[in-house]
């Protein structure tokens, strides 16, 4: 009977030593069902804030006439000349040259190049300017578990959480896939978004399914990542510990086994 009821508890043992040394789910949206369909949220295109460094080009037949609009670096002499980029001011205006002062906080790229192209036109000042406005330097914000840590370039119109975490290496294996935080500054406040990113209703539903310029988007560790970097005295916590425990009790169990069957 002695003998029954050990290999029972050294069955035990093994078990749960193996159960803490699975690996945990890390899939993304896994409430997702094969060939389900997704309400996608209305395109939003980026929208510009105070801060926001922009380059304007205005282009026409009359080359002389619509160099006047640009602004130019000259780079030494070489017959090239680099567009320097307009920063935004904390009004939300930027001061064109002859165009004047021009409110653009709030409007996309495309709306602002079009309106400078209205301002051209209704005053006589190009027959038929060509507007393109491009960003300078528009990126978010990675910090945390993920492969790619610090700034990254945004690198067009629409960029989704999902798409913004591939551009940043993806989640590592110890980061929280069920709590993503994501920081965004909205008139002057910084909001915080939650998104959980193993249920796709939290994902395409949240606010910060498309990230926009300087959103902060952090990843935390999952327990086990966290524990690990406890102090020696606090590892009593972790997993780690745990297992190396387990798997001594089991050795102990079998010695025992062992030594009963030996008699």
């Amino acid at each position: 009977m002695t003998r029954t009821l050990l290999h029972v508890l050294a069955a035990v043992v093994l078990l749960g030593a193996v159960s803490c040394s699975a690996v945990p789910k890390i899939a993304y949206m896994r409430d997702l069902q094969p060939g389900e369909s997704l309400a996608v949220q209305e395109v939003r295109q980026l929208k510009l804030k105070p801060g926001d460094r922009l380059r304007i080009h205005v282009f026409s037949r009359d080359r002389e006439l619509a160099s006047l609009f640009n602004l130019y670096e000259n780079n030494n002499g070489t017959g090239r000349n680099s567009y320097l980029p307009y920063t935004i001011n904390g009004d939300g205006n930027i001061d064109m040259p002859i165009c004047g002062i021009m409110h653009v906080a709030g409007l996309t790229r495309l709306e602002l190049a079009d309106q400078i192209k209205f301002r051209l036109l209704s005053a006589k000042l190009l027959n038929d300017p060509t507007v393109i406005v491009d960003y300078a330097d528009m990126c978010f914000y990675a910090l945390g578990e993920l492969g790619r840590a610090g700034r990254i370039e945004i690198p067009r119109d629409q960029l989704t959480l999902l798409e913004a975490i591939s551009l940043a290496g993806d989640l590592s294996i110890d980061g929280r896939r069920d709590n993503v935080l994501v920081l965004r500054t909205e008139n002057g406040i910084q909001n915080s978004y939650l998104v959980d990113l193993t249920s796709t209703e939290s994902i395409y539903s949240s606010p910060v399914y498309y990230i926009q310029q300087n959103d902060i988007i952090y990843v935390e560790p999952n327990v086990k990542r966290a524990n690990q970097s406890e102090l020696l005295a606090n590892q009593v916590r972790t997993p780690g510990f745990w297992f190396s425990t387990v798997s001594s009790v089991a050795s102990m169990v079998l010695l025992v086994l062992r030594l009963t069957d030996g008699h």
